[in-house]
Order: C-alpha cells, then sequence, then structure tokens
C-alpha cells in the first residue's frame, strides 16, 4: 500500500508503482513514473520525463530532471532514467540529457550519491557505482560499474573511467581512467590500480598477478602507446580483466588516457 503525505504536490499525470512512500512537500511532476517501492523523503523534487526504477531511495531537497545546466539545450523532450535500488541522499542534483548527447542521462542499478553529488546532462553511470560527497561529473560522462568518484572530485566532460576504478577525493580528472586504474590528484595521474577494491571484488590472486604486470608493461617509458598495447594483447590474449585494459585504452575517445608519473610506471 502506497503512503503519501497530504502536502505533497503530485501531478495527476504521474505514474506511481504500487508501495511508493512519498514523504511532506515533495513535487513530483507530469512526465515522472515512479516504480515499485520507491521512497520520497520529505522535500524531493522529481520533474521532466524522469523514470526512477523500483526500490530506489531519495533523500531530502534531491533535484531531479529538471532542464540541464548546458546553454545549448532547448527544450527538447530529454530523458533521465534511474535505474533499481539506487540510494540518491540531499542535495543531489541529476539532470537529463540533450539533443547533442543522445537525449538521455543514465543511471544503472544498485548505486550510492552521497550528499551534494552531481550528475550532468548526458552521462551514463554503470550498476553499483558510488559518487561520494559532492563529486561533481561534466556532460557526457561515463562511469563504468563498481566505480568509485571521490568526495569534492570533479571529471571533466567526455570522460570515461572505467569498471572497477576509484578516483580520490578531491581529484581534477580531466583524462580518462583505466578500468580497475586508480587516480588522484589536480590534475589526476594514475597511481596504480584499486587493488583494494578488486581483493574486495573477489577478482583472483591469478587475475590480480595477471594485471600488475600488464599494468607496467603498458605504461612501461619504452615504445610507443600502440605498440605496448599490442605487446600486452598478444602476452595476455584470453585475461579478460587485462584484456578490457587493452581494449578501453585503444577505443576512440575525445580525451586522452590518464598517465602515472613516471616514477609510478617504473
Amino acid at each position: 500500500m502506497s503512503e503519501i503525505h497530504p502536502t505533497a504536490i503530485i501531478d495527476k499525470k504521474a505514474q506511481l508503482g504500487t508501495g511508493v512512500r512519498i514523504g511532506p512537500y515533495c513535487s513530483i511532476g507530469p512526465d515522472v513514473a515512479l516504480g515499485d517501492g520507491v521512497v520520497l523523503h520529505s522535500h524531493v523534487v522529481v520533474a521532466g520525463r524522469t523514470k526512477v526504477g523500483g526500490g530506489t531511495e531519495i533523500f531530502p531537497f534531491a533535484s531531479v530532471g529538471h532542464h540541464p545546466q548546458d546553454l545549448k539545450y532547448n527544450g527538447e523532450p530529454s530523458v533521465l532514467e534511474i535505474g533499481s535500488d539506487n540510494v540518491i541522499r540531499e542535495h543531489v542534483t541529476m539532470n537529463p540529457g540533450t539533443e547533442g548527447g543522445g537525449m538521455i542521462t543514465r543511471i544503472g542499478d544498485g548505486c550510492l550519491f552521497m550528499i551534494g553529488a552531481h550528475v550532468a546532462h548526458d552521462c551514463q553511470i554503470g550498476d553499483h557505482s558510488i559518487l561520494v560527497n559532492n563529486a561533481t561529473l561534466g556532460g557526457h560522462v561515463q562511469i563504468g560499474e563498481w566505480a568509485i568518484i571521490g568526495g569534492l572530485s570533479a571529471v571533466h566532460q567526455y570522460v570515461r573511467i572505467g569498471r572497477h576504478a576509484m578516483v580520490g577525493g578531491m581529484s581534477g580528472v580531466e583524462n580518462d581512467v583505466i578500468p580497475y586504474g586508480s587516480v588522484f590528484g589536480n590534475r589526476a595521474h594514475l597511481s596504480g590500480l584499486n587493488l583494494i577494491g578488486l581483493k574486495r571484488r573477489g577478482f583472483s590472486r591469478e587475475d590480480i598477478h595477471d594485471l600488475r604486470r600488464a599494468y607496467r608493461l603498458i605504461f612501461a617509458p619504452e615504445g610507443t602507446l600502440q605498440e605496448r598495447l599490442a605487446d600486452v594483447s598478444e602476452l595476455f590474449e584470453g585475461v579478460e580483466p587485462v584484456m578490457e585494459i587493452v581494449e578501453f585504452t585503444g577505443a576512440d575517445s575525445s580525451r586522452s588516457i590518464c598517465q602515472p608519473l613516471l616514477e609510478d610506471a617504473a
């Protein structure tokens, strides 16, 4: 059975799933769809063409689905799609897509957005990702599954962050971050692999060993990056985590790959 506080303002055209709970002074727009069991605490605003997946919990003063902060946005009917079982804490802001970015911002399942995090237009965020307090994403950012963006970090528009990557707190990330990588600093540099995350996720000792060997080869000072990627592809053919890094690094992107400092690459 749904619970809706009498002070909540819900447009008649909004779609509400079963068992939703909507607290005091929430505002739900006409093109919003809330899945089963969604919880909105007090003073949450959900606007625009926004879908919120079942089991998601949104805390006070979050602003979800309002117009993008993009001067090129011209009122096009873009979408914000939020998956299931996410936690969206106080003062989080999430914007829909734009015509220049595919018309959709997409959030996966099981993510955590801590206080004050911002997801800009056209971002694509994988399952189980975490944005720590006041982490900020520019437009068109892509984040892979299980990635963590540290508190007070800023990610430049169009940056890609691979699966299981870790961005340290207060980092300024302007280049792509390889899967399983760990970066920090202003401007952020690659500091190695996210070994703690790999162990927590249950990666085998063999996979971690192969990743460490491949990392040293990919970021060695000898030869070109493309030559080193070709060597690693041959040496580690069939090792899925390593090949994921190779494919990510070799893919087309508008941003460069975040590199280690010379002493870290040795």
